[in-house]
Formats: structure tokens, C-alpha cells, sequence
């Protein structure tokens, strides 16, 4: 593995952030990947990074609520997110779901 650069703490959290958001703006533009097919592959999905950054808003006692934090996700309300582009997951998405829960 190279040597990383040497980063102060406020310039890797910077780059952190930069990374978060075009992270989201990706997500957010690619309403055809399905929260299911982000959990199959990956291990998680939209809803868990809206928990997780629900949970480091908390760590910080900023007061945010889950669905606050999805809106930040997903980038208008869940509800409104799942009218438009979530799609009934398939018995084959659904199989793949429990195989990777079982691990």
C-alpha cells in the first residue's frame, strides 16, 4: 500500500465530507439502484447512511431526526422518494436479501 499523505484533522475531514457528498449527489441520481440491490451487494443502503448521519449529528448534539436525515440523503422526503422510484423488490432481490442476512 503507498505511504498517504500526511492531512491535518480539519483537511481529512474535509475531504471526508467532499467524499459524503458526492457519495449522496451520486446515490441521488441513480434512483434506479434500488435500496435492496445497495444491501446485496453492498452491505448497506440510502436508509443506512441517513442512520448513520442521524447517529453523528447526535454524537455532536445536534437534534436530528431519521427522517430529517433521510431528507438529506435522498434529497427530498422518503415518502416522496419511494413514490417515485422504489420498485417492489423482486423474489430473486428478496432471496438475496436473506442469504446475505443468514452471514
Amino acid at each position: 500500500m503507498a505511504d498517504q499523505p500526511k492531512l491535518d484533522d480539519a483537511t481529512r475531514t474535509e475531504l471526508e465530507a467532499a467524499a459524503f457528498r458526492t457519495l449522496v449527489e451520486h446515490l441521488r441520481a441513480r434512483t434506479d439502484v434500488q435500496n435492496i440491490d445497495l444491501m446485496n451487494l453492498a452491505g448497506f443502503c440510502r436508509n443506512c447512511l441517513s442512520k448513520w448521519y442521524r447517529a453523528a449529528a447526535e454524537d455532536k448534539g445536534v437534534d436530528l431526526d431519521y427522517e430529517q436525515a433521510r431528507e438529506i440523503v435522498y434529497g427530498m422526503p422518503y415518502g416522496e422518494w419511494k413514490a417515485k422510484h422504489q420498485a417492489e423488490a423482486t423474489p430473486e432481490q428478496k432471496a438475496a436479501f436473506d442469504a446475505q442476512a443468514k452471514h
